[in-house]
């Protein structure tokens, strides 16, 4: 059964502290299709904000579906990433992935489970190891307060993870905040609890993010970051040199020999960074400092994924999702999927033969810059970087 929440709903759900901000967001639209940014884009310096859209009704309204027997979710679901991308192998269980969000979600096992249930992915429970859910400071307990769109987010996460890697273990770490602090001790957390992927779906501008890049300096620990989605324009932590930055496509069935077509999704976070060196391994002549993005996969809503999560803080239902928070736990459960080395963000420059290349499509106006910075071209550019993944092998 689909629900659609209604305006007077969702206006209680605010004022009570139940539906996320997102709520109040601007309905977008891409094609036919309309979202809404989960997380509010009015955050204050030193704050970030997740980069989810879920897809909505024309008035912004969230279009559920609750789980049932025997239907299938709106939305791709893991058969059809793992067709896109050409992943043949599910990882392995001696790999960790982490999820790092803000804020609460108590229901994020349960949820998991669901999603995972439908797909006929393995069960990845706290009780057989296969999960594990910590505070910032690594505890097993003392949970930050529940934000439904940081919520929202974090399943996403989850189940994009599980999509690529469903024999991958999965720890959620949970920061008490969505500050670039807390953020940071987040990933240093992730990082000490050997997780061999961190997977990162939030940004904020550059300006006062010097005092935190340490923080995803992990060597041998694959870092991906969401680009955003307000088009052309630098964020962090996408932007650290020690990162994957993973910008967005719209992905498409086609009857081309790959099966799939992808352009990119005018959303998609690109630019030069003006505080961070450029990566020697990064080798574009128009910015001199480091360049997002590095990779990049779906991210369009009218392209968008299946998720299992909540809609208000007391129920969870099936929504379609979209946004570079969907590309970044993607790649980065296709980095847990191969679980080799890794060595920052050098290994899909060394292996470029095993990318898709989108050579169509912009993110917007970059006027004054060379057009590789907001425009699709044929190997690198900004708003997907080096491509898609065709297999694990670039990762």
């Amino acid at each position: 059964m689909y629900r659609i929440l209604s305006s007077a709903a969702l206006a209680a759900g605010i004022l009570f502290g139940v539906v996320s901000v997102a709520s109040a967001e601007p309905v977008e639209r891409s094609g036919n299709v309309y979202h809404v940014a989960v997380c509010s884009r009015l955050v204050p310096k030193g704050f970030a904000r997740c980069h989810a859209h879920v897809v909505t009704d024309s008035a912004g309204r969230a279009i559920a579906r609750d789980a049932m027997i025997n239907v299938t979710p709106s939305g791709y679901g893991p058969a059809d990433l793992d067709s896109a991308y050409n992943i043949t192998t599910s990882g392995s269980s001696s790999t960790t992935i982490a999820i790092v969000d803000a804020y609460g979600y108590p229901n994020a096992e349960a949820d998991l489970g669901v999603y995972r249930a439908q797909y006929g992915l393995p069960t990845c429970t706290t009780a057989n190891g296969c999960f594990a859910k910590y505070n910032q400071s690594g505890v097993k307990g003392s949970y930050p307060k529940t934000n439904v769109g940081w919520a929202q987010e974090t399943a996403l996460d989850l189940d994009m993870a599980s999509a690529m890697c469903p024999n991958c273990k999965i720890i959620l770490v949970e920061a008490n905040s969505a500050t670039s602090g807390n953020l940071g001790t987040a990933v240093n957390t992730a990082a000490g609890k050997g997780a061999h992927v961190i997977s990162n779906s939030y940004g904020g501008g550059e300006s006062g993010s010097t005092a935190y890049e340490a923080d995803y300096n992990h060597p041998g620990v694959a870092i991906t970051a969401s680009t955003g989605d307000s088009g052309y324009g630098a964020q962090f932590p996408a932007t650290s040199p020690h990162v994957i930055a993973v910008g967005g496509t719209h992905l498409v069935t086609s009857g081309s020999a790959r099966g799939w077509t992808e352009t990119v999704w005018s959303g998609a976070g690109s630019g030069c960074s003006i505080f961070y060196a450029k990566p020697s391994w990064q080798t574009d002549t128009g910015c001199a400092m480091r360049m997002e993005a590095d990779v990049s996969a779906v991210a369009d809503p009218a392209t968008g994924v299946a998720v299992y999560g909540p809609t208000t803080a007391t129920h969870s239902a099936w929504q379609v999702y979209g946004g570079t928070s969907v590309a970044a736990p993607l790649i980065g459960g296709i980095y847990g999927n191969n679980g080799g080395t890794v060595n920052y963000g050098s290994d899909p420059y060394a292996n470029t033969g095993a990318l898709n290349d989108v050579t169509s499509g912009s993110n917007g106006s970059c006027t004054g810059k060379p057009a590789y910075f907001c425009h699709a071209a044929v190997g690198y550019d900004g708003p997907t970087g080096l491509g898609t993944p065709n297999g694990s092998t670039a990762f």
